[in-house]
């Protein structure tokens, strides 16, 4: 029930996250590699309500490459 808004800044959030968590793995300073995998879903459930909105406004949806 968050704002486009609100989810945009949670997905920059998460991104950022994961993209430490990779950089702590490569470094061997990260003991739960599982984090990685919870985080990858978050920001794919985030993405998801993202587009769910966009389709409820009637704009097309992203499609993301990554």
């Amino acid at each position: 029930n968050k704002s486009l808004r609100e989810l945009h800044e949670l997905l920059a959030e998460k991104r950022n996250e994961l993209r430490e968590l990779e950089f702590k793995v490569r470094e061997n300073q990260l003991k739960n590699v599982r984090s990685i995998r919870i985080a990858k879903k978050d920001i794919a459930q985030i993405l998801t309500a993202i587009n769910a909105k966009r389709v409820a406004a009637g704009e097309e949806p992203i499609s993301q490459a990554n």
